[in-house]
């Protein structure tokens, strides 16, 4: 992939006997939503360690910005809002940020400017001189949200950002990923609500065991639609005709079910049924959901975490 900000091949992590990342190799471009799927156990948070260099890979390699895994460089244009944080709860909203842009060197005349900017875009500038351990569970998810943005990064990592958010909240993380791809920073995005990653990202990868067993591209992967049918009296025939328009053809509570890739085919199947003598007495179409290509990619074996 050109222009690649995110860049690993065949890491591994190993903790004592037990694998944690066992295969994990993708590449993320610049200014792109990249979600990262998988179960509890699956070693999402892991490989976001090793990423942003918390941890060594016991094998294989991988760069973040064009430099190695852990490069203190690069590193200064990386966001990171963790999934478990513990802030300094006895600093107020304004000195958190404060502090954290200290670290970074940034100049104190554009710190105070950017953090009126961000708590302004996550809507705590009248929080700002409170204390964090006065801010509910969803003021703290926004202003990590702030902290993970505070020094321009290129690539920012966002572990469960919705977590503890209510709606409005979560359509403010929306809209700020939104942002961040259109001034081409490139995120990397962990969650496990999925009708959110599907509106928000323009790929997924599923990881299972520690390895990415499937990537879809959700801008360009062509929709699967679930049809349902009501029809009337249908011979075996008549079933197995329907499979040239699509898959997976099951008879359910006294209804046919099955998955089409171009809605351009109902036309045709319905004229065909009408044309085979077979009574259309509904027609019931649902777009695939990205939960359902979660399930069926993860399979029956795998336990609820």
């Amino acid at each position: 992939m050109p222009d690649c900000v995110i860049e690993t091949h065949e890491l591994r992590k190993q903790f004592g006997n037990k694998t944690a990342v066992a295969n994990l190799t993708l590449a993320v471009g610049r200014g792109e939503v990249f979600g990262f799927l998988g179960p509890n156990g699956a070693g999402k948070t892991t490989s976001i360690k090793m990423l942003l260099g918390l941890i060594a890979p016991t094998t294989g390699s991988g760069t973040v910005l064009g430099s190695p895994l852990g490069n203190a460089a690069a590193r200064s244009k990386v966001g990171f809002l963790p999934e478990h944080f513990r802030f300094h709860d006895w600093l107020t909203g304004r000195e958190f940020l404060k502090f954290h842009g200290t670290l970074y060197r940034m100049p104190a005349s554009h710190l105070a400017i950017r953090i009126d900017e961000l708590l302004t875009r996550v809507d705590l500038l009248d929080a700002a001189e409170r204390k964090l351990r006065e801010y509910s569970k969803g003021m703290l998810q926004r202003i990590g949200l702030a902290q993970a943005l505070l020094n321009d990064p290129d690539v920012v990592f966002l572990d469960e950002p919705t977590s503890g958010l209510d709606p409005l909240g979560r359509l403010l993380v929306r809209d700020l990923i939104e942002e961040l791809r259109q001034q081409g920073t490139a995120v990397f995005l962990n969650s496990h609500l999925l009708s959110e990653v599907e509106v928000t990202c323009d790929r997924v990868a599923f990881v299972k065991k520690g390895e990415v067993v499937r990537e879809l591209n959700l801008r360009e992967e062509p929709p699967v639609l679930g049809v349902e049918l009501k029809l009337g009296a249908t011979s075996r025939e008549t079933l197995e005709g329907l499979t040239r328009f699509g898959t997976n053809l099951a008879l359910q509570n006294g209804c046919v079910k099955l998955q089409v890739h171009d809605e351009e085919l109902l036309p045709q199947m319905t004229r065909w049924l009408v044309g085979e003598g077979v009574k259309v007495y509904q027609i019931g179409v649902v777009r695939r959901s990205l939960e359902s290509v979660f399930l069926e990619v993860m399979g029956g074996e795998e336990r609820p975490g």
